[in-house]
C-alpha cells in the first residue's frame, strides 16, 4: 500500500464513529507533518497515543542519577497538582487561597532558616533556583550601587566573588547584569570556595560573596560560617561591608536536617538572602524555587512592583509573571505531609543509601572517591585511578546507560579540568534495592572494562579532542 504524502494526510477521516483500534490502524498508515500544522487535527485519544509512543524512548526518570530535580511524589500530591494546573499563581486576586499557601511556604522556610523574625522576612516563589539566584544577585548589585552613589563614588565596576564550582546560572547573572565574576579556581584538595580565597578577591566593588550549600559537582557544603567570619574581620579592618547570598538550591532543604547545628543561614547576620529549589530536595516535581531576604529592609522598594489589571492591586517580585500554582500547592503538601520529622527521616535515609554506595565503590580498585556524602548532600563523585589508561569514566557512564542508568561523566571546572569524574545523585524514590542493582551493574561493567587490552575509542558523549 502506498503511504499517503504528508501534505494529503487530511484525506483520511479519523473523526468518525469507528473503534479506537481501527483508527489506530489508520493512523499507522499516515505520515503526520512534524514541522508545520496539519490541515486537519487528530482526535484527542490519537494525539495522545502518537505523543505517548514518541516519548517511550526517553530515559526512565527513576533511574536518572544525573539530575537533582525530583522525579517522584505521592499520588495525593500529583492529584493536587492536577487540580491546580490551571491556576495562575500571579493572579492572587482570583486565586487567594493558592496565594495564601505561597505565603505560608515562605514563612515556613523563613522559620526553617532561622530568620530573626519569620513574619518580617520577604520572599517569593520562583520557577526554580536559577530565577532565585538572579533575584538574589540583582538585589546585591542594587544595594551596592545605592551605597556607592550615596557616597558620591563610581558604581560602574561591580564584581561578585564565588567559586568556579558555581552553577551556570551565576555565569548568566554576571553576563546579563554586567557584573565581573571573580571565580576562585579549584585545587586538588579543595573543590569549592574557601574563606581565605574569597577574601583575597574582595574589594570596594564587590557586591557580595556567593556561598553554596551543596555543590553540584561533588555535593559538598561550602564553609558559609567561616566565610562570614572572614568578612566580619574584613569589615573591622577596612570598613567594607560585603554581604553573603547563600545558593541553597539543593542544600537549603538538606542542611537543616542533616546538619542542624551548623550556622549557614540567617543565624549569620551577614547572610542577607537565600535561594532554594523546591523541586530538588524539597520533594516537588519541577518547577518551583524560593528566594528569601532576611527582612523587608534588605529588598529595595524599586524592585517591588504592583499590578492592578488582574482584578486587584498585587505586589510582584519575581522576574517571571504567569506561572502555574500547582507546584506551590505541592510544596505546601510536602510541608504538611512530612513535617520536620518526615524531612529529617527522608534526608537520613538518602544519606545512608548514598554512604553505602560510596563505601562500596571505594572498595572497587579501579575507582576512588572524590567526595563522600556523609554530612553533605546525598551526592558524591568518583574518578578512575591514574594507572587506568585503557578506559575512563565516560566509557563507564555509557555502559551504565545501556542498562537504563543515567550517571553523568564530566570534567571538573577551572584548574582541575584535567580530572574526569562520575557523579551519583541519590533522591527521593531511590531505594536500597535500586542501590544494590546499581552496584551489581557497576561491578559487571568494571569487570568487562578490565579486559580491555588497548585504549578504547572515545565514548559517544566524550569530547574526542581530549584523547
Amino acid at each position: 500500500m502506498t503511504r499517503p504524502h504528508p501534505d494529503h494526510a487530511e484525506q483520511l477521516d479519523l473523526s468518525g464513529p469507528i473503534s479506537h483500534r481501527l483508527r489506530l490502524r489508520q493512523l499507522e498508515s499516515m505520515e503526520i507533518p512534524r514541522n508545520r500544522l496539519n490541515d486537519q487535527g487528530l482526535p484527542g485519544d490519537l494525539a495522545y497515543q502518537l505523543i505517548h509512543d514518541h516519548l517511550m524512548l526517553d530515559g526512565n526518570a527513576r533511574l536518572n542519577l544525573a539530575t537533582f530535580v525530583g522525579t517522584w511524589m505521592e499520588p495525593e500530591a500529583r492529584r493536587l497538582m492536577e487540580e491546580c494546573a490551571d491556576k495562575n499563581i500571579i493572579d492572587k486576586d482570583e486565586y487567594p487561597q493558592t496565594a495564601e499557601l505561597e505565603e505560608r511556604c515562605l514563612r515556613i522556610l523563613a522559620d526553617l532558616w532561622h530568620a530573626p523574625d519569620p513574619l518580617a522576612a520577604v520572599g517569593t516563589s520562583t520557577t526554580g533556583s536559577s530565577e532565585g539566584c538572579m533575584l538574589g544577585g540583582l538585589v546585591l548589585k542594587w544595594r551596592w550601587r545605592q551605597r556607592r552613589l550615596a557616597e558620591g563614588l563610581d558604581a560602574g565596576r561591580p564584581n561578585l566573588v564565588m567559586g568556579a564550582n558555581t552553577q551556570i546560572c551565576w555565569d548568566k547573572f554576571c553576563t546579563y547584569f554586567d557584573v565581573e565574576p571573580r571565580l576562585v579556581p579549584l585545587e586538588a584538595d579543595r573543590l569549592h570556595l574557601s574563606a581565605e580565597e574569597a577574601l583575597q578577591r574582595c574589594d570596594a566593588n564587590t557586591i557580595g560573596v556567593v556561598g553554596i550549600v551543596g555543590s553540584t559537582f561533588d555535593g559538598s557544603y561550602e564553609p558559609i560560617d567561616a566565610i562570614a567570619r572572614a568578612l566580619d574581620a574584613l569589615q573591622q579592618r577596612t570598613g567594607l561591608d560585603i554581604p553573603i547570598h547563600v545558593d541553597g538550591a539543593s542544600g537549603g532543604f538538606v542542611a537543616p536536617f542533616n546538619a542542624p547545628e551548623w550556622a549557614w543561614d540567617f543565624r549569620l547576620p551577614r547572610v542577607v538572602s537565600i535561594n532554594t529549589s523546591g523541586h530538588k530536595y524539597g520533594g516537588v516535581l519541577p518547577g518551583v524555587g524560593w528566594v528569601l531576604w532576611r527582612s523587608g529592609e534588605v529588598l529595595p522598594e524599586e524592585l517591588r512592583f504592583n499590578v492592578n489589571y488582574l482584578g486587584g492591586t498585587m505586589p510582584t517580585i519575581g522576574m517571571n509573571f504567569s506561572r502555574p500554582g500547582a507546584q506551590v500547592v505541592a510544596q505546601y503538601f510536602n510541608f504538611l505531609h512530612l513535617g520536620r520529622e518526615g524531612y529529617r527521616q527522608r534526608m537520613a535515609s538518602l544519606e545512608a543509601i548514598a554512604c553505602r554506595l560510596a563505601d562500596r565503590l571505594a572498595t572497587m580498585s579501579p575507582l576512588r572517591l572524590v567526595s563522600h556524602p556523609r554530612g553533605q548532600l546525598p551526592v558524591f563523585a568518583i574518578e578512575c585511578d591514574p594507572e587506568v589508561t585503557n578506559w575512563n569514566v565516560f566509557h563507564l557512564s555509557a555502559l551504565l546507560r545501556s542498562r537504563g542508568w543515567q550517571v553523568p561523566a564530566y570534567t571538573l571546572p577551572a584548574n582541575q579540568e584535567h580530572r574526569s569524574v562520575l557523579r551519583i545523585v541519590v533522591r527521593a524514590g531511590f531505594s536500597s534495592d535500586m542501590a544494590d542493582q546499581l552496584l551489581a551493574d557497576l561491578e559487571r561493567n568494571l569487570a568487562w572494562l578490565a579486559t580491555a587490552q588497548q585504549p578504547l575509542p572515545p565514548a559517544a558523549d566524550e569530547p574526542s579532542f581530549r584523547h
